[in-house]
């Protein structure tokens, strides 16, 4: 027994350097093959759609994670990893990705960026969605909160697509599908693109429906202002189509006599009813003003600026309101422009004058009733008239010489009446005013032409001493 122990005490000294030498070289191959088993285990899996694929091997062992998007696909990916040669065992810590019900997506826009959000079948399918909205919204923000889900329906990705196409109309709003129902709201960023959106929404793919379309138009905007001291009227905004456009310009022309009429006017779809029956009388508003501004929004219409005299702003509510189209609101901020400096009686005459070269005080056809469009120049003249409190004033009427003698005397003498009765409801005194008919008898022009007839029909302001 002592001999034994002897021997063992020996060679036992040697067994450790084999020891290390043979765990070095165990540890110095191992490395190597669990580098190619992973390896190929990942190329085994190149075609395979995974996500979040991770491959670690031990030895010959190999645990296999990743998120599969069904589970035949989930089944062949650790098929493919267990076929690989070398592999011993495979641990699988696959998983199906989880299943959405409903399955939910949307795109929400507000001031500064679009949030895409819910789920998305494939990673494919989430980049697709991406790029398709950046290149859309053309350098806006794209913010992704999708996650990807299980059970979208088919055909899901081009129902997304086209509606990413329409993100790119709105101001702000959101665009959902919940399965196949499509749900909309907010507002469209042009006009028309509330109706281009709903065109766009019949293209969806089939067994894809709008569920809601709660998409609102921008308000449909109409501007004019009146710049007394550039003279101009300057017209910008919407208007429904080219002949509306056609005949508020001429409008516009008719009732501002010594403005050039600047028309930054656009045509497009979304006016309301009745929209041309609320702009003309509003323009005719805007032209007894001194200064102002016209805005109608949709069915709101606002005027503001100033009168040329203490009457007149009730005057011009109250004529507003008598001619606007049903559903349309009022709201009129007019205060009276300060009064300027009275003159003598030979500017007196001197501004008349000028006033009644630039326009023609206008009548019904044939008739002695004002036409509204002459209100902004009675106006003017009015305003005059109050800078020269201590004279007289004849208002004369003439008229051309076709037809009956008499008939021309009474209607000029009418006509006359008509404009001093304006004066009058201005608050101007009536001991200062007298109405006088001439008929035909004193023409400043021949009457063999429609244009000199034109100049023949006229009133004229006569300052009194």
């Amino acid at each position: 027994m002592g001999g034994l122990f002897r021997w063992s005490s020996k060679w036992w000294p040697g067994v450790i350097p084999l020891v290390i030498f043979w765990a070095i070289a165990a540890w110095t191959n191992t490395g190597p093959l669990e580098s190619d088993l992973a390896a190929r285990s990942t190329a085994a899996l190149k075609d395979t759609l995974l996500d979040k694929s991770r491959i670690a091997v031990a030895g010959r062992d190999v645990t296999f994670a990743a998120d599969a998007f069904s589970e035949e696909g989930r089944r062949s990916a650790v098929a493919s990893v267990e076929a690989v040669p070398g592999v011993r065992l495979v641990n699988d810590e696959t998983r199906l990705i989880p299943e959405a019900k409903p399955f939910v997506w949307s795109a929400e826009r507000d001031v500064v960026r679009v949030t895409l959000s819910g789920s998305s079948p494939l990673p494919a399918s989430k980049g697709r969605l991406l790029e398709a909205a950046r290149a859309a919204l053309g350098g806006v923000e794209v913010v992704d909160q999708m996650n990807l889900s299980r059970g979208a329906p088919p055909r899901f990705d081009n129902a997304a697509l086209l509606l990413l196409d329409q993100v790119g109309k709105l101001k702000d709003g959101k665009i959902t599908i919940s399965d196949t129902k499509v749900s909309l709201s907010g507002m469209a960023r042009e006009l028309g693109g509330r109706e281009a959106i709903a065109a766009a929404l019949k293209n969806l793919p089939e067994g894809f429906s709008v569920a809601a379309n709660e998409i609102k138009a921008p308000p449909y905007i109409f501007q004019a202002y009146k710049d007394p001291v550039a003279l101009t009227l300057t017209l910008t905004g919407y208007v429904p189509d080219n002949n509306v456009h056609a005949a508020i310009v001429a409008a516009a022309s008719r009732k501002f006599f010594s403005e050039k009429v600047v028309d930054n006017l656009k045509a497009s779809i979304g006016a309301p009813s009745g929209f041309a029956g609320a702009v003309v009388p509003a323009l005719g508003s805007l032209s007894r003003l001194s200064t102002g501004t016209l805005v109608v929004s949709d069915r709101e219409v606002k005027l503001s600026g100033d009168a040329f005299y203490d009457a007149a702003p009730a005057q011009i509510r109250s004529n507003l309101v008598k001619d606007f189209p049903q559903g349309f609101q009022l709201k009129a901020d007019i205060s009276v422009k300060p009064a300027a400096a009275p003159v003598d009686a030979t500017v007196c005459q001197q501004l008349f004058s000028v006033l009644l070269g630039k326009a023609t005080i206008r009548f019904v056809s044939g008739r002695f009733n004002l036409d509204p469009d002459s209100a902004g120049l009675l106006d003017h003249l009015i305003e005059t008239a109050l800078r020269c409190p201590t004279v007289n004033i004849e208002i004369a009427g003439h008229t051309d010489a076709a037809g009956d003698n008499a008939a021309n005397q009474v209607l000029s003498e009418k006509r006359a009446q008509a404009v001093m009765d304006y004066l009058l409801k201005a608050g101007l005194p009536a001991g200062r005013f007298t109405a006088i008919g001439y008929g035909s008898t004193r023409p400043v022009a021949t009457n063999d032409s429609d244009e000199g007839k034109a100049r023949n029909r006229r009133i004229e302001f006569v300052v009194k001493e």
